[in-house]
């Protein structure tokens, strides 16, 4: 037994002796390798330069200012002669910059660790440094290197498109390594959707070092992948001038040829994004945030509006396709309707009423009742089920990043959100766009688009990604053509035939315009209100959103044309006169073909008299 246990603890010993030398001998060397490869190696990674973004026309929105940084030696102790007279030389050429804080950004950066020049000025313009580069770099104490910095020539012309750079923060700098050496991040627009290809690859310098980190050769050196611009489909002038037509107006304007091609996208007021690259101040981000009509805000693909009767049509195609009723049997109306015993009086916007509505009537005219009625043949689900198909109440795809859904609701949703049913009601308040309806003013440039088409196309903004071309994308949607062909001409009445609701500011255009205007409630009218107030006696903040959404030329679409004038009352005589300016300075532009344009109508009549 004894012999047992010394034979034992004779094996562990050995085996524990045999394990130590292992440890020494082969394993801790790996270690001990890499440990002199590091002290004798250096790799120094190469930053590349940021892609720019032009657009349609060469003419830049985002490129990279030619400036320098300003580092200095680490291992300088806080308060000996050698760091203060650096930092007081620096701040000397460069008074802006306090001293207090340079040695504060040096200490937190300065390691016993750290061999390597620390960055206290991230950025100085080359014509800055100019003047101060001979007298900084006498000092060996101090190191100078070439740095660019993201500027927006345009300003806040294409803000909420192009978006901004900021300074990387530890999450940003854990998710990429290209971030955490670059030291900024798109945070906004095509900056944050369009970053990886933006900022490309790392390049790197593998060099040896002497023992007193000077160095010796160089030995591997890879390139980094850089310049990958990005061409946008954006007319930046087209951009300026509709930026121009919203003075003293909150809202957005939306310009895309059919097939998905964004010419134009305005969201006002707006702001300069050059605030945020180097670190916006706190008294500038107040401001913004502050400002009741949202500038930070994009609204095109992140503002919900309710949409008014600009939804009447994909309703009208809703009713069509659910089978549940026709389009071809007229509606009379009186100016309201009830349902069953209730008093309540569900009113058209004409306390007069319409009489006898047809659909292309309905449309021209914008019935309220016509929709009323046909809503309750038709229900909730079905109408909810077919605009979602025809793009409203569901992201579009387009390529900006943090685009929001909006609501077309059903009954399940209404469950799910408020753990309530459903009311007759909700239905026919829906039917015209109220209600819950929220949706985006690039939802209902796209699905006007496709009322133009019968194609629902996929927005977008880059034309060509580093390089490659961005080719249109669409779904075909079957719709009944017959009731497709009426919503078009009652289309086409709204903004020519004597009734139509936007025929003042659009009937004069030298190419014909189909469209639908919209006046969506942002507050309900009450029902002992007999007589409706005008928009114009209301509280600001209390006004209808004014849409109106347009397609041209109408026998031959190729552009939508989609204006929301936030309380701007209605849709005819506040978004119809910028979709009109928007229409003409594209004709004079050339977006419109010779076989585009049409004569105008007193010409064409005075040529009939001399025949």
């Amino acid at each position: 037994m004894r012999y047992g246990i010394v034979i034992t603890v004779f094996i562990l010993f050995w085996i524990m002796l045999i394990s130590r030398i292992y440890q020494i001998s082969v394993k801790s060397n790996y270690y001990y390798e890499n440990l002199a490869k590091n002290n004798i190696e250096r790799k120094y990674f190469i930053k590349p330069v940021r892609g720019e973004i032009l657009d349609r026309n060469g003419k830049l929105l985002a490129v990279n200012k030619i400036g320098f940084s300003i580092k200095i030696a680490p291992h300088l102790r806080k308060g000996t002669k050698e760091l203060n007279q650096t930092i007081t030389s620096i701040v000397k050429e460069f008074p802006d910059y306090n001293a207090t804080k340079l040695f504060k950004v040096y200490k937190k950066k300065d390691s016993p660790y750290n061999h390597r020049f620390i960055r206290i000025i991230d950025f100085i313009s080359y014509e800055d440094m100019i003047g101060a580069y001979p007298k900084l770099t006498i000092n060996k104490l101090i190191k100078i290197e070439s740095e660019t910095e993201r500027y927006y020539p345009a300003g806040s012309m294409a803000t909420h498109i192009v978006g901004y750079v900021g300074r990387s923060n530890k999450r940003d700098n854990a998710k990429d390594n290209v971030v955490e050496k670059v030291g900024v991040v798109g945070r906004t627009g095509l900056e944050r959707q369009y970053n990886e290809i933006l900022q490309g690859q790392l390049g790197y310098r593998t060099v040896k070092v002497s023992a007193t980190n000077k160095e010796v050769a160089q030995i591997e050196k890879k390139e980094p992948i850089e310049d990958q611009n990005l061409v946008l489909n954006i007319d930046l002038e087209l951009q300026k001038k509709i930026n121009e037509l919203f003075i003293d107006q909150a809202g957005v304007a939306v310009v895309m040829n059919v097939n998905g091609d964004v010419i134009a996208a305005v969201s006002y007021p707006s702001y300069d994004p050059n605030l945020f690259v180097g670190g916006i101040s706190s008294a500038n981000w107040r401001k913004l945030i502050d400002d009741l009509n949202h500038p930070f805000t994009n609204k095109i693909v992140s503002g919900l509006y309710p949409p008014g009767s600009s939804i009447k049509m994909g309703m009208a195609l809703a009713y069509s396709k659910s089978g549940k009723g026709t389009l071809d049997r007229a509606e009379y109306c009186k100016g309201y309707i009830k349902i069953g015993k209730n008093k309540h009086k569900f009113r058209c916007w004409s306390k007069w009423g319409h009489g006898t509505v047809n659909l292309r009537k309905a449309i021209r005219e914008s019935c309220d009742v016509y929709f009323y009625n046909k809503s309750l043949q038709v229900g909730i689900n079905d109408m909810s089920k077919y605009l979602n198909e025809f793009g409203l109440g569901v992201k579009t795809g387009i390529d900006l990043p943090r685009e929001r859904a909006g609501v077309i609701p059903s009954k399940e949703w209404k469950m799910k959100t408020y753990k309530q049913p459903w009311y007759l009601g909700e239905t026919i308040i829906a039917s015209i766009g109220q209600g819950y309806d929220l949706v985006t003013p690039m939802q209902v440039a796209r699905y006007t688009a496709f009322l133009a088409t019968k194609k629902l196309p996929t927005p977008h903004l880059a034309h060509k990604i580093a390089g490659k071309i961005v080719k249109p994308e669409y779904k075909k949607i079957d719709v009944n053509w017959h009731d497709l062909d009426l919503i078009r001409k009652g289309m086409y009445d709204v903004c020519n035939s004597p009734r139509g609701t936007a025929r003042r500011t659009m009937s004069h255009l030298p190419i014909e315009v189909a469209g639908k205007t919209g006046t969506s409630q942002v507050v309900s009218i009450p029902q002992r209100e007999k007589k409706r107030m005008k928009e114009s006696q209301m509280e600001y903040y209390s006004r209808s959103h004014a849409w109106l959404t347009t397609y041209a030329p109408y026998h031959n679409p190729k552009f939508v044309v989609t204006v929301l004038v936030e309380h701007g009352g209605h849709g005819g005589s506040t978004s119809g006169p910028i979709a009109a300016q928007i229409y003409k300075w594209m004709y004079k532009r050339g977006y419109f073909k010779d076989e585009d344009v049409d004569k105008p109508k007193s010409k064409k009549k005075n040529n009939d008299k001399k025949k």
